[in-house]
This record gives C-alpha cells, sequence and structure tokens, in this order.
C-alpha cells in the first residue's frame, strides 16, 4: 500500500474530506436562504396588492382645533450687498390640543388572499369624545386672543390612508354636526382625514364627538395630543401586538380575542396645549415597533417633531417565513452532524463512505429547506415541517442502508434525523430559548464524538486498513 493511499484512508483525511463537502454544500444552502428572502418579497408584494384596495396600516390624529392668526416677524434680506431687517406682518396657524380624549375602537379582522399570499385586515369602529379649553395664560405662548381669526377656525381629524373612510365621518361640537369636508388632516398623518369649519370664540369649554369606520391593515395607531388621551381598544383577534410609545394597562388576551386600554399624560407627551407647530407622524412598523426614537418637539425653535403614538398590530399566528429563513440558519448543524455519524461509522465502525456519498446525503438534507418553503406556502408551516422531514427522512435512510451496508447503522442515522429534526421544530417555536438548548446540545454532542473517538490515531490509517 502506497503512502498516497495511506494518507487518502487515514481517519484524518477522511475528516477533511467530509468537512470539505461540507464547506461545498454551503453554496447550495445559500441559495436556499436567497429563495426563502425571494419569497417573502413576492409575499410582501402580494399583500400591498391586497391593501391597495382595502387601507394600508392606518394612523389616527385628532381632533385638532386650527385657528389662524396673523403676527409681526423680523426678516432679513440682502440689498445691494447689505442685510436690511424689516418688519413684516405674516398669518400663523395656532393648534390648539384638547384637554381630554377618550376614544373606544371595535377592530373587526378579516383575512384576504390572493393566490397563495395572504393579508390580515380589519374594519375598526372609533367612537371618541375630546374637550378644548384655551389656557388661561394665553399670552404666555406668545398669541393673544385678539389676534386669532375665529371665524376661520377649523376641527381636524387625521387618518393616514383616507382611502379607508369609506362609510364617512361624523363631527360634532357642543352637540351640534358639522358638515364635515376632505383633507386638511393633522401633519402626524401626512394631512389625510377630514375637516369641518367650527362656530366657536375660544370662550368657555367646546365638547367634541366624533366616529367614523376606518378599514386598514395590520396595524391601528393612534396619536395622543394635549392633555390626557385614553384609548380602549378590543378585537376578536387572538394574537395582538401592542407598541408605538406608550403599553397598554393589563391587557386582557385570550383565544376569544384581546381588550386594552392605553393611557397617558400631557407630561407624558411633554407637549404644550397650544403651539404655531404641527407634529410630524410617528414611524411605525408592521408590528407596531417604533423604527427609531421620537425625536421631542423643540419649541423655542419652532421645530415640528415627530409624534408619539399608541400602536395594535394584529399579528399572524405562525410567520412562516420568518421561521423558515431560522431553520435554514440551522442547516449547516444539519450536515454536520448528519456527516459526522458518516465519519464514525467510517472510523471506529470500518464502513466505507465515499465522497460522493457524502455529497448526495448533503444535497438531501438542503433539499428539506426547499420541501419546507414550498409546502409551508400550502398548507402551512406545521404540516409542511412534517411532510418534508419525514420525506427526507425516509429518503436518507433508505440511503444510509445502502451506502453503510447495514439496516443496523441505518437505523441509528434515520434515529438521529429524526432527534435532529425534532431539535430544530422545538428552537423554531421556543425562540427565547433557542441559544441555551442549542448551546447546550452542542456540548454534549462535542462530549460524546471525543469519548467515541478517543482512541483514534487521526494521523495514520486505522487497525482495520492496517491488517489488510
Amino acid at each position: 500500500m502506497t503512502d498516497e493511499v495511506r494518507r487518502e484512508r487515514s481517519p484524518g483525511m477522511k475528516l477533511f474530506f467530509a468537512g470539505l463537502i461540507g464547506f461545498v454544500l454551503m453554496i447550495p444552502l445559500m441559495m436556499v436562504y436567497w429563495l426563502v428572502w425571494d419569497r417573502q418579497d413576492q409575499s410582501n408584494t402580494a399583500q400591498a396588492a391586497i391593501n391597495a384596495g382595502w387601507g394600508g396600516s392606518q394612523v389616527v390624529a385628532g381632533p385638532l382645533i386650527v385657528v389662524p392668526y396673523r403676527t409681526v416677524e423680523q426678516q432679513t434680506e440682502t440689498i445691494d450687498g447689505r442685510s436690511v431687517t424689516k418688519s413684516v406682518e405674516v398669518e400663523r396657524m395656532l393648534y390648539i390640543s384638547p384637554v381630554a380624549n377618550r376614544l373606544q375602537t371595535e377592530m373587526e379582522p378579516q383575512e384576504k388572499r390572493k393566490s397563495i399570499y395572504s393579508s390580515m385586515l380589519y374594519t375598526a369602529r372609533i367612537d371618541g369624545k375630546a374637550g378644548f379649553e384655551l389656557p388661561a395664560d394665553l399670552p404666555r405662548f406668545g398669541v393673544t386672543r385678539e389676534q386669532l381669526q375665529w371665524d376661520r377656525a377649523e376641527l381636524r381629524m387625521g387618518v393616514s390612508d383616507a382611502r379607508g373612510l369609506t362609510t364617512g365621518g361624523k363631527l360634532t361640537a357642543g352637540g351640534k354636526a358639522l358638515t364635515v369636508e376632505p383633507g386638511k388632516g393633522p401633519a402626524s398623518t401626512s394631512g389625510q382625514g377630514y375637516f369641518a369649519f367650527l362656530e366657536w370664540d375660544g370662550t368657555g369649554r367646546l365638547d367634541i364627538d366624533y366616529s367614523f369606520s376606518l378599514r386598514g391593515s395590520q396595524t391601528l395607531t393612534v396619536v395622543p395630543r394635549g392633555g390626557q388621551t385614553t384609548w380602549q381598544v378590543s378585537s376578536s383577534w387572538p394574537n395582538p401586538s401592542f407598541g408605538g410609545d406608550f403599553l397598554p394597562e393589563k391587557p386582557e388576551v385570550s383565544d376569544k380575542g384581546f381588550k386594552a386600554t392605553f393611557t397617558t399624560d400631557k407630561l407624558a407627551l411633554g407637549q404644550p396645549p397650544v403651539s404655531s407647530d404641527d407634529l410630524g407622524p410617528p414611524r411605525v412598523d408592521q408590528t407596531g415597533s417604533m423604527i427609531r426614537s421620537p425625536s421631542m418637539v423643540d419649541y423655542d425653535n419652532g421645530g415640528s417633531g415627530q409624534s408619539l403614538a399608541f400602536t395594535v398590530g394584529l399579528v399572524e399566528p405562525v410567520d412562516l417565513y420568518s421561521k423558515v429563513d431560522r431553520s435554514v440558519k440551522y442547516g449547516f448543524l444539519f450536515i454536520g452532524f448528519t456527516f459526522l455519524a458518516f465519519l464514525l461509522f467510517e472510523v471506529v465502525g470500518g464502513a466505507r463512505v465515499a465522497s460522493a456519498e457524502y455529497l448526495l446525503t448533503g444535497a438531501g438534507l438542503v433539499l428539506f429547506f426547499v420541501l419546507l418553503l414550498a409546502f409551508a406556502e400550502v398548507i402551512g408551516f406545521t404540516l409542511a415541517y412534517l411532510v418534508a422531514s419525514g420525506a427526507i427522512i425516509g429518503l436518507l435512510t433508505a440511503y444510509s442502508a445502502a451506502v453503510l451496508k447495514s439496516w443496523g447503522r441505518a437505523r441509528f442515522i434515520g434515529a438521529l434525523l429524526v432527534g435532529l429534526y425534532a431539535l430544530l421544530f422545538v428552537l423554531l417555536n421556543l425562540e427565547a430559548w433557542s441559544l441555551l438548548i442549542g448551546s447546550v446540545l452542542l456540548f454534549v454532542a462535542l462530549a460524546g464524538v471525543m469519548y467515541a473517538t478517543r482512541n483514534v490515531d487521526w494521523g495514520n490509517v486505522s487497525r482495520r486498513e492496517v491488517e489488510v
């Protein structure tokens, strides 16, 4: 036997070639990872198409009273190379927030499908009551009553996607119904919504009642303003997500739905009761989480800032793409454990496994994730997992019987794969404990391999080959 053959058949060389094949299999595994991303992107596109005819993630703001006023400002201009300052009369808007706002919302969920894709939609019935009072020390905010043009006062209600206002909206001031017109919503809803001209001179307290139905998808956000804001929201959907800048107080969640109450006060909002600047929209993703920390309003410098918000999201109980994505990240672990079992049968048990057989086995393990993705889009993640894992376990167990020349060894490979797929399913469903469980099991597996190969001379041929 030549030195070249001896080196090729040594346990160390077998380990090297098994590792090299495993490394090569990372290429198709990364292609599967890209495939998951591509299918998720197609799903997002399909959901956007469904939402386009219904209504997107909705932001509700208001009511808000807006009154024009005229004031004198100093403006500097450059004339013939010289800076000239002059007094100019300009028109500004005074935004008056409610001293109290209480609203109730009932969200009716429904799922709409397009081909194999679906989107979670809702119809929300919103009823509220707000109270307005001018601050007694109004001049300290830089505006006097005499400057305000009450004959042009407006009551504004904001909805970020006005397509959802299919049944219209109602506004009542002091018990008198107002005629509503489209547009002129607060800046926090990018100007969308509806408004009504208001007959009020700023004297005493003004009570406002409002109600409307709103169609939307995935999340519903309420922007609190001014004094105390209380939002009571309920739905028959059993999987809510609470987010935004404030969490609800003791939400009730069950299989029959949820109820939650959000409450905040003017001190928590950091907003004055009146201002010459409106607030910009909040930034909330589809799960209700803030995309970035809000910028508080700099009133001294005229900044508009970003609104704070309450958010409720109707979460899908199983996000199959995120689960498939996470499972692919464990793909190399599957390949490593299976190759390790083959290697131990070679080194310790005397079996002969060719490089092509390692490669075909790895291809079967990679195929599992493709099957999982394909079936999950049609029958759901759990059933797809059972179908895909059952098919691959059966295939590789039968192939191992031919490769290892023993049904006893093949049954061991089958049991190993059953354990691995069962473990992966547990890890996918216990996200908070996945790192701890995975690391402990890796430690146990490494200890077992060390014990099984404690007498192996990795640099020389096995005893069986020496005898030959």
